[in-house]
């Protein structure tokens, strides 16, 4: 193969990720599969780049340096820079990391470049890419950085973004040396607000103890020692405004669709928006464009891909999605799509009509008609398949489709849309199909279809069956007779030979008499000869091993996919590996081959020829991308060039009428509509079938049944239904016929089992009898028995996890109980007690209890001891020690069983092993409590039972007098209840079980010979037993007479009290009243015994309610009882909850002591190597402060010796050649006056110092020139001071340069003395916080916390909501409150008794005031009678009053004169209420009017509302201007109307008073008073 060439990149499609960025200010390059893409926004044209590795990991570019970088996906991968346009590789970087990068970035403005690793490295470092030399590195912490950028302002700064923070890393340097500094930068929350950090956890909080002790950090409770945001996607273009810190949207642009990233351009003016769809946009916002598309390439996997070979210039591909998009082989570009809007599987092209066939998962085939390229459309469909279409082939001839999936079943179907794209038929293979190839044989007009099966139940990959089938296409034209009523292709009209191979193969190839195929196993490239004999007859199953001819390397990774070529001369084989490899067919171990894909990206998915043979088209598998190849040809090979060229040719001429009379029928082909045209089966077999069942029978309806057809139909199940139907219409007599037989069949048996039911025992026949189908009888029993026995294995497994459940929990929670839990139910009563379960202390715990009393005797004997010696203790304080409060003991077990002597003092509890003895010894007082009460329990327990029995034996001789006396009442009978019982939860009674418990046949055999035995001892009891009957029989049962037998005594009747009285005897009637006398003695008897009899029952009823209820009130003692041992209980678990809350606290005291000399450890090793760095880069500043001491003196030295280099000039002259000397360019004033736009390349910011001194040498050369010459110097002495001045500058710059490299080594040296600072200051502040921690530790262990016991109204401390806060509280003996109480009570006595005497005297004086109040309300009571008297008005009335003599007359002038008034009120009132009705009525008519009038103003004023409206918009349009003067007149004539209206008001009130004056002065005439009178 070596003849051909070379294989290299046409072009590339795909979009692999969103990442877009800028390489100039018009090329923006992205990466797609292995190959990263140039695309130029404005003319849109393309360029690419293949990655020298296998694959492109992390990937960045800087548009300003023009430069991109990426990394490979491999083990120890690289870093690689490419300068555009050049596309050259500059450097490949390597570093340590193992497995790949996730993120790099280049600086702007410098040769640098910062990368981050991912597992097991996490290190973040800084490159100078252009010396191929790291600089620096830290690591990360385990955490991956997702995005780097650098600070365009200065490089010295990189912010890294991770999934949950961002991070500032600062570069600093003294020299050649760097380092990186973290900087954590606080985010704010999602809402937006901020987040309150937590304060540092190793200062303490507050130096209080609290009754929790300590406030110790998380890390300490914890027993510790050692040391993403979502994606906000939204379809809105923001422009956003910063000042300062606030933050202002400027503008917003709506979008098309939501994007994912933008990118700006270097020089500012162009952005770029990607989409997740795979569309890219442009956008100039400075020049207010509009957003442009620039690339459409959509998203997603591509499935497969094809040649279309009648326009040979295009190339189709699929995706997962179901989007069809067509490409154009010269420059890539999508010339038009579809989408099928289902996930698809394959894809083919025809070669005698322009439309392609789709295979879809659901089993659908999908015919695209492709004649107008922008608009592919779909015109047809044919369901075939349950599971997904997997494989499409066209043979070279163009005559059939055939398909094939994973279900073994192919289908033939016509390639002409002339034929409607007729289905011939189908063929069964031997296996789910692997693969499936064609090969025409244009002389014999066969097709030749090798199929790969595999037999095996795994994953369909690979097979090692070979089926080869000939199809005669004259013999296939006509479909109805070369298939059978299923559709199945005939034996007769194909040929088909087995071949079985040695090992499996994952694709194989049909070629002319060969096949080629891979060997997934041995990854070699295999090449078979077909024998001679190779077609043999169908019904011919025996296979042929086929031994491979020749072999050859294959690919690395497995599997591979073989493609031969048009001219069936090379062969494309592609892999997981990534790579194409082209071969020809006589020499397959010498190849060409071409990095496609990625093999970390599952390499390469589908390749396809061109018609040419000489171009290629590969679909990565997981990559998203497209690529096409080209076959560059040697000269040598020109010749297989030219052959390849001319079979394609020859194929397109062959074809050309045949295509274009398909294409036209193609073109008149409707759209495909999946409401209206149905794919299913035939839908008037349903119909008749459904007439046919309305008269079955049910039987009928349920045989029937079988042919329903499933929801989702495929074309075989429709020929399937189609041969059903048939066959029923041919035998639908014979059917009916032999259902109507059946019919009476059955009858006649139902009949012979009813008379069955009626005969009897012997007669009748078993129901197994009936059965006619023997056979079919006994395998439902047989699968019936095999049902049981399965289903009673598995109950009887599940039983026995049951059992073993119910053993473990029998174990843990009931044997292991030394005392059961139990409950003991009153009487008369719901009231309950429980005991307290308790378990047996095991041996552990009764060693340790041993332990500690034992250490606690010794600690007591040791201290007694000491206190004799010392004699520091008297015999009555020993005595009181004895005898300690339960206050202070805090708890009151002593007085409930629960004594342990060897108990700690409360106050004495400081050592932490000294409270680990005391929790146990509390453990013990709790169990002594639990069994003191236990024993109690356990008494009155038994005195239940036996009362219970007392009950039970009273209740029997009540029984038996209720006997006795005829009397039929329940008696009450007690019980033990489950929770009395607890042992009965564990065995289970027949009464528990509802069901029938199921026997073995040799139980029931068993139960059957125990119930014959009973029966025989019972018959045998019974013949043995004839006394006793004889006896009960004669004297009811006993020989004597017994005292209860007195009421059912009876007197007998003489015999002739049968006979009237008239008839008897003297004798008779003697007998007769012996007879009545004995009779009455006998009642007398019996009434006497009842009353015995009831007696004794009300006594026994009464002793049973006495007995109980006396049960009861212990009970109820004993639950006073049980609820103040809880409450001990309680209260030593409290103690034990402290105690073991206080070791805790010390041990956190303890873990964050620990952990602060470990801090403490690491910061004094820190500390160390920091001083080691701080003297090491001292040493390099101060031997580089020399070195720039040095240049500044050699700087003065030349400016020093100017006068004495220009000796021999005058010294007028040396004055002005020393100031143009000094004079220098202004070049550094106008390089910060450059633009203020960063994004320009020419702002580029920390431009180097070597530049500076470049542009100064330039600068200085405008210096140089004669033409600033002063006039009269002599050229040589100009030449010599322009040398002395450049030499001046190269020594200023020099110093400079020197100047700012001192100065950042300085800050550097002072960074890291802050930082040794700092350290020293962490030392200090641990030892500090370490000895502040002791204290703390030593305070806690002394100021421990005691439980007391108080009565309620000895606590004078309020109670919160759940408990009281004793935190500010005292503790003060009682005497003190006592004799404080007592004072309080003598100083409120005097002050009642004070407070008594003055309200005495002041009830005095409120007396004497309130007499004070009323005598002077009595004088002006008086006071006021006498000025009524003198100013009461005399009246006519009252003077004919007085006038009038007597009364008598008076009255009856008066009544008269009332009469009168009111006949002539009623008499008006009558007038008024008629004019009042008058009036009504007018006023109701006027209504009726004004309502009509209402009515017609109603609907004039809407429309007068419009006309007003109308103008009055008119008149604020043209009256605006006027509405100043309009308002001042209003205003003037306002003030004039108000002065007016105070006028009239002013002379209104002086004819007001005139007019009061002039009437008080008539009413004096008309009513004189009596002190006028008086003082007239």
């Amino acid at each position: 193969m070596d003849v051909l060439g070379n294989l290299e990149v046409r072009w590339v499609q795909g979009f692999t990720s969103g990442t877009f960025k800028f390489v100039d200010k018009k090329t923006a390059c992205y990466t797609c599969g292995n190959f990263i893409v140039f695309l130029n926004v404005e003319t849109k044209t393309r360029k690419t780049l293949q990655s020298p590795g296998s694959g492109i990991g992390a990937f960045t570019a800087s548009g300003h340096r023009r430069c991109l970088a990426f990394s490979d996906l491999r083990l120890n991968p690289s870093i690689f820079v490419y300068n555009y346009p050049e596309l050259e590789l500059m450097c490949e970087l390597k570093g340590t990391t193992k497995l790949g990068y996730t993120a790099l970035a280049l600086c702007d403005t410098g040769p640098y470049l910062v990368s981050s690793s991912s597992i097991p490295d996490h290190t973040i470092t800084l490159w100078n890419w252009e010396n191929m030399i790291p600089l620096c590195s830290h690591p990360l912490w385990g955490e991956d950085i997702t995005a780097l950028v650098f600070n365009p302002m200065n490089w010295c700064q990189i912010c890294a973004v991770k999934s949950k923070s961002l991070t500032i890393w600062n570069v600093e340097r003294c020299g050649n040396y760097h380092l990186m500094n973290p900087s954590a930068v606080d985010l704010p929350a999602t809402d937006g607000s901020a987040i309150e950090c937590e304060a540092n956890p190793s200062r303490m909080l507050s130096g209080k103890l609290t009754h929790l002790g300590p406030q110790m950090p998380t890390s300490a409770v914890a027993g510790l020692s050692g040391d993403k945001a979502d994606n906000f996607v939204e379809g809105i273009l923001r422009k956003i405004q910063m000042k300062g810190n606030k933050l202002e949207v400027a503008q917003t642009w709506a979008l098309d669709e939501a994007a994912s990233t933008i990118c700006f351009s270097p020089d500012g003016e162009t952005l770029l928006l990607t989409s997740n769809t795979g569309c890219v946009y442009r956008f100039k916002p400075l020049l207010k464009d509009k957003v442009v598309k620039v690339l459409d390439v959509l998203c997603g996997d591509f499935v497969a891909v094809a040649a279309l070979y009648t326009d040979r210039n295009i190339c189709l591909s699929v995706r997962e999605a179901g989007d069809v998009q067509l490409w154009a082989l010269d420059d890539g570009h999508c010339m038009g799509s579809i989408s099928l809007q289902t996930q698809v599987t394959s894809i083919a092209c025809c070669l005698i009509a322009q439309y392609v066939v789709v295979g879809t998962a659901t089993g659908d085939v999908l015919f695209v008609e492709m004649t107008t390229k922008q608009k592919p459309r779909l015109v047809h469909r044919v369901h075939f398949y349950h599971v997904p279409v997997d494989h499409l082939v066209f043979d070279q001839g163009g005559n059939f489709l055939i398909t094939g999936a994973s279900d073994s079943r192919m289908f033939v179907l016509n390639a002409r849309p002339s034929k409607g794209f007729e289905v011939i038929g189908w063929i069964e293979a031997p296996g789910a199909i692997v693969t499936l190839s064609t090969q025409y044989q244009k002389e014999s007009k066969q097709v030749k279809v090798l199929v790969l099966c595999s037999k095996t139940g795994r994953e369909i990959n690979e097979g090692n069956v070979l089926l080869l089938l000939t199809l005669f296409v004259e013999q296939l034209t006509d479909s109805t007779s070369c298939v059978d009523l299923h559709g199945r292709l005939r034996k007769d009209v194909l040929h088909s030979c087995l071949y079985e191979l040695p090992h499996a193969l994952c694709s194989c190839i049909l070629a002319t008499n060969k096949i080629f195929g891979y060997c997934q196993q041995r990854k070699v490239l295999q090449r078979f000869i077909i024998p001679e004999s190779g077609e043999k007859p169908s019904n011919v199953q025996e296979a042929v091993h086929l031994i491979p001819e020749m072999e050859a390397g294959g690919h690395f990774l497995s599997s591979a996919f073989l493609q031969l070529s048009p001219h069936q001369a090379w062969l494309a084989t592609v892999g997981r590996d990534g790579l194409l490899r082209i071969c020809e067919i006589s020499t397959m171990d010498r190849f060409v081959q071409l990095q496609c894909h990625s093999c970390w990206q599952d390499g390469v998915g589908s390749v396809c020829f061109t018609p040419d043979s000489q171009t290629l088209i590969t679909t990565g598998l997981r990559d998203g991308s497209l690529v096409c190849s080209r076959l560059r040809l040697k000269l040598s090979g020109a010749g297989k060039a030219n052959a390849a060229t001319q079979f394609g040719q020859s194929i397109a001429d062959s074809f050309e009428s045949v295509v274009s009379s398909e294409n036209t029928v193609l073109t008149n082909m409707t759209d495909w509509d999946s409401q209206t045209q149905s794919f299913t089966r035939c839908s008037s077999f349903h119909t008749e079938e459904a007439n046919f069942k309305g008269k079955m029978s049910h039987e009928a309806e349920q045989e029937e049944n079988y042919f329903a057809s499933p929801t989702s139909s495929t074309w075989l199940d429709g020929k399937i239904d189609a041969a059903l139907q048939e066959e029923i219409q041919q035998y639908a007599e014979t059917k009916k016929n032999l259902r109507r037989n059946i019919k009476v069949l059955r009858d006649t048996i139902k009949a012979m089992m009813e008379e069955n039911k009626s005969l009897t025992d012997m007669e009748k026949l078993k129901q197994q009898e009936f059965n006619l189908d023997v056979q079919e009888q006994q395998r439902l029993q047989l699968e019936g028995e095999q049902e049981v026995t399965r289903v009673r294995k598995e109950i009887e497994m599940e039983n026995l996890a049951k059992c073993y459940q119910r053993e473990v929990l029998k174990k843990e929670c009931w044997d292991s109980m030394q005392i059961k839990g139990k409950a003991i139910k009153a009487f008369h009563s719901e009231n309950e007690v429980k005991n307290f379960p308790m378990k047996e202390r095991t041996e552990k715990e009764l060693e340790e209890l041993h332990r500690v009393e034992t250490t606690r005797q010794i600690e007591q004997a040791d201290s007694q001891l000491q206190e004799m010696i010392l004699d520091t203790i008297s015999e009555e304080k020993m005595e009181e020690a004895a005898e300690d409060s339960p206050a202070l003991t805090g708890s009151l077990s002593s007085l409930y069983g629960g004594v342990n002597p060897y108990l700690y003092n409360q106050f004495n509890l400081h050592v932490r092993e000294q409270k680990i003895n005391q929790i146990t010894l509390l453990k013990d007082v709790i169990y002594k409590v639990k069994s003191t009460f236990n024993k109690e329990f356990e008494a009155i327990y038994k005195q239940k039972e036996q009362e219970i029995n007392r009950v039970r034996e009273k209740n029997k001789r009540i029984s038996e007098i209720m006997t006795e006396l005829d009397l039929s009442e329940t008696l009450w009978e007690p019980k033990l209840t489950d929770n009395e019982c607890p042992e009965r939860a564990l065995t289970v009674t027949d009464s528990e079980i509802k069901i029938e418990k199921y026997l073995t046949p040799e139980e029931k055999e068993k139960e059957e010979k125990l119930r014959e035995e009973e029966e025989r001892q019972r018959l045998a009891a019974k013949s043995d037993n004839m006394r006793d009957q004889a006896l009960n029989v004669m004297m009811g049962g006993v020989l004597e007479l017994k005292k209860e037998d007195v009421l059912r005594m009876e007197v007998p009747q003489p015999e002739f009290m049968s006979k009237p009285e008239v008839q008897w005897t003297e004798e008779e009637r003697k007998s007769f009243k012996e007879y009545e006398k004995k009779a009455k003695e006998l009642s007398e008897e019996q009434e006497k015994y009842r009353k015995t009899l009831e007696t004794e029952m009300k006594k026994l009823l009464t002793s049973i309610k006495e007995a109980t209820q006396m049960f009861d009130e212990r009970l109820t003692k004993l639950f006073d009882r049980k609820v103040k041992s809880e409450m001990v209980i309680y209260q030593e678990e409290l103690k034990i909850a402290n105690l073991v809350h206080s070791i805790q606290t010390e041990e956190e005291i303890l873990s964050r002591e620990k952990q602060l000399s470990l801090k403490l450890e690491k910061a004094r090793i820190v500390k160390n190597e920091i001083g080691e760095e701080l003297k090491k880069h001292r040493e390099t500043v101060d031997e580089f402060r020399e070195v720039y001491d040095n240049t500044v003196a050699e700087d003065k030295l030349l400016d020093k010796g100017f006068r004495k280099e220009f000796f021999d000039v005058p010294g007028h002259v040396v004055d002005q050649l020393y100031k143009l000397y000094k004079r220098r360019p202004r070049v550094q004033k106008m390089k910060t006056q450059t633009e203020n736009n960063l994004f320009k390349e020419g702002a580029l910011l920390g431009t180097a110092p070597s530049d500076g001194l470049s542009l100064m040498m330039k600068a200085m050369d405008e210096l140089d020139p004669p033409e600033n010459m002063p006039e009269g110097l002599d050229p040589v002495v100009w030449d010599r001071l322009c040398l002395a001045r450049r030499a001046k500058v190269e020594s200023e710059q020099k110093v400079k340069l020197k100047a700012l490299t001192l100065a950042e080594m300085q800050a550097f040296l002072q960074r890291r003395t802050d930082e040794d600072e700092k350290a020293q200051l962490e030392i200090k502040n641990l030892i500090d916080e370490l000895n502040g921690l002791c204290e703390e530790k030593m305070r806690f262990r002394l100021d421990s916390m005691v439980q007391i016991v108080l009565q309620q109204g000895q606590v004078e401390v309020e109670a919160g909501e759940f408990i009281a806060d004793f935190t500010g509280a005292l503790l003060i003996h009682r005497g003190v409150i006592e004799d404080l109480n007592s004072s309080i009570r003598a100083l409120g006595d005097q002050k009642i008794a004070s407070m008594v005497e003055c309200k005495d005297f002041r009830k005095g004086i409120i007396q004497q005031e309130w007499d004070h109040r009323r005598m002077k309300m009595q004088l002006e009571d008086l006071s006021n009678k006498a000025r009524d008297i003198q100013t009461l008005r005399i009246t006519q009335e009252i003077q004919d009053y007085l006038n009038e003599t007597s009364n008598d007359n008076r009255v009856p002038k008066q009544l008269t004169t009332l009469e009168r008034t009111i006949d002539l009120q009623k008499t008006t009132h009558q007038k008024k209420i008629e004019a009042c009705k008058k009036q009504i009525k007018h006023l109701n008519r006027q209504d009726a009017q004004m309502q009509e009038k209402n009515a017609a103003l109603d609907s004039k004023m809407a429309e007068m509302e419009i006309t007003v409206a109308e103008r009055r918009n008119i008149f604020e349009a043209v009256a605006m201007g006027d509405n100043q003067e309009t308002e001042a007149e209003k205003n003037y004539q306002d003030i004039i109307l108000r002065k007016k209206l105070l006028n009239i008001a002013g002379a209104q009130s002086e004819e007001i008073l005139i007019l009061r004056a002039e009437l008080e002065k008539l009413r004096m005439k008309s009513f004189p008073s009596l002190s006028q009178l008086h003082y007239n």
